[in-house]
């Protein structure tokens, strides 16, 4: 690691739960040293109740040695939900933060853009009360107890310590060994995931062409794959856990073994029951160690997950907030822009420009693949710029937090979603419902007597992403959605593709009614029913600026093109004729 890089926004985050870390150290101390009670016992009772044969001070001793058994699991406890809260605090931090990676991410096709980062943090929030963990935490007392072990007999204590390092032995194997086929398998079973989400997207066009058999057969083989690297890494680890729990009944043997050895040949300090302790003890020395080896295959899934996070995090910087601006009010400029896919340097916009002001209409027509999609998406802020930039009321729109411009701006995609809920909350962007803006919204599309001949109305259920409604009807309520609120600026991309006559008379009339009121709209479209609202045009071909200007003007000099373009043809079928 570099000293002189600062620490990422994880390991901070973890390093900020020190003080949970600390107080569940200290409780791991005291609970694991009162282990050492059924010790202590035995050898009072050894030396104490037999010798004197006293009723009373065995019972006082098995007293006192249940109150230590009752403290030691109240303070293990105690700990756990030291370590729950300390999971809970990570969630609150980060939370917020990872989703909001995800999203940036997904926005920007880059990887980590998948529901995969949510589970890869929920893993390394968990890990943070896990057993493995917390067998960590108790290693210290381990060190306690080889002194103890010590001593009773050096010979015991040198013995615990060969034992130790074979024992840390057997978990590097352990490593080694499981490592390459877990992380193999981690990536196959997401893989496997992926796919089936992709299948389940496309359910349809698979039920309806037959595709189902071979898709499945497809994700079978992807299974299969991931369940045979899971089993090989299984086969390994469980191999490493038996050894690793042969070698801990093993040496509480083989002390009481080398003990009883020892009192023959009077090296034992303490006597004949201090052998029989030497054996637990030697047992105690290993048993964190044990545990963190039987538990693993945890610790590796915990490590590659962090990693992961680490990486989202890290190609997904933290934006940085900027300062509060004032609504604007809806004058567009774009210089010079040239823009692609995000993560990819070939642009697809080669040095567009042109501006708007308030309360005027823009439509963009071209072929397609002209780059009118990705210039809706630039519009708005969602993808960056290679060059250039796109400016609302002389700020960055990328660059403004879409927090604070979002209430200002509407967007209609061109594949349209909605989101499970009612198509009040839809209209009104799932903010605090506003009944008479979400009716103002859906009266200007043309959607309140559809809304009100259902059976709950405005709170009636839409569905997963809008199922409950037609093809037309769900772009007409997102239409509803990107004027709620009267915004000061509207991109529409493709925004009849769905719609009937009526709709489009719809649409064509919530443009005029905004933009009377100082909407500026950006329209992409291939139909020309909407044409009689717009104030400018522009011609996209291959991502260049073919024509710009008022529409009349746009309108007649495709119509000049288009004769022109028709006059050889139809010269060559006179001379032929």
């Amino acid at each position: 690691m570099n000293p002189n890089k600062p620490p990422s926004e994880l390991r901070q985050a973890i390093t900020a739960l020190r003080p949970y870390f600390r107080q569940a150290a200290w409780f791991s101390l005291f609970a694991s040293l009162l282990v050492l009670a059924p010790s202590g016992y035995m050898l009072e009772v050894y030396d104490r109740v037999l010798n004197s044969r006293s009723h009373l001070t065995l019972a006082m001793l098995t007293l006192l040695v249940l109150a230590a058994y009752v403290l030691m699991e109240v303070l293990g406890w105690v700990r756990s939900e030291v370590m729950h809260e300390a999971a809970m605090a990570f969630d609150r931090r980060m939370s917020g933060r990872i989703f909001a990676a995800i999203f940036e991410a997904n926005l920007k096709r880059m990887p980590g853009g998948t529901a995969q980062p949510m589970n890869d943090f929920r893993t390394v929030r968990d890990f943070l009360h896990a057993p493995a963990l917390l067998a960590l935490m108790e290693t210290p007392v381990s060190l306690v107890i080889l002194v103890l072990l010590f001593a009773i007999s050096p010979v015991l204590g040198w013995a615990a310590v060969v034992a130790a390092v074979l024992q840390t032995f057997v978990g590097w194997l352990n490593e080694r060994s499981t490592q390459p086929p877990l992380l193999a398998a981690n990536r196959s079973a997401m893989a496997a995931q992926q796919y089936v989400d992709g299948t389940l997207r496309n359910a349809q066009v698979i039920e309806s062409m037959g595709m189902l058999r071979d898709i499945h057969r497809r994700w079978i083989g992807k299974q299969r794959e991931f369940l045979g690297l899971q089993a090989l890494a299984s086969d390994h680890g469980g191999f490493y856990q038996a050894v690793s729990k042969f070698l801990q009944n093993t040496v509480s043997s083989m002390l009481l073994g080398l003990g009883a050895w020892l009192l023959l040949r009077n090296q034992l300090n303490g006597g004949a029951a201090y052998m029989i302790v030497g054996s637990i003890l030697g047992g105690r020395v290993l048993a964190p160690l044990v545990q963190i080896v039987t538990q693993w295959q945890t610790v590796v899934n915990v490590r590659e997950a962090y990693g992961r996070l680490e990486n989202l995090l890290g190609t997904v910087p933290l934006r940085p907030s900027g300062m509060a601006l004032p609504a604007p009010q809806g004058k567009l400029q774009v210089e010079a822009l040239v823009a692609g896919a995000p993560g990819s340097q070939v642009a697809i916009l080669k040095g567009v420009s042109f501006a708007l002001q308030p309360g005027e209409v823009l439509a963009v027509v071209g072929p397609s693949a002209s780059g009118k999609t990705t210039l809706a998406r630039l519009l708005v802020g969602l993808w960056p710029a290679l060059n250039g930039k796109v400016r609302l009321d002389g700020a960055d729109v990328y660059a403004w937090d879409k927090i604070e411009l979002g209430p200002h701006v509407g967007y209609l995609p061109q594949g349209v979603e909605l989101f499970d809920g009612t198509v009040a909350e839809n209209i009104s962007r799932f903010g605090e419902v506003d009944q008479a803006k979400v009716q103002a919204a859906a009266r200007a599309v043309g959607l309140h007597e559809f809304i009100m001949a259902l059976p709950q109305g405005y709170d009636n259920p839409v569905g997963r992403e809008g199922a409950m409604l037609s093809g037309g009807q769900r772009q007409r309520v997102a239409l509803a959605r990107a004027i709620y609120g009267n915004p000061a600026f509207v991109v529409l991309d493709e925004p009849n593709s769905s719609l009937d006559e009526q709709g489009d008379a719809a649409l064509t009339a919530a443009i005029a009614q905004l933009k009377a009121r100082g909407t500026t709209f950006v329209v992409m479209t291939h139909r020309t029913s909407v044409l009689g609202v717009v104030d400018k045009m522009l011609v996209l071909r291959d991502g260049q600026t073919q024509m710009l200007g008022p529409r009349d003007d746009v309108l007649k000099a495709l119509a000049d093109a288009v004769a022109q373009a028709r006059q050889p043809v139809a010269q060559a079928s006179a001379s032929t004729s």
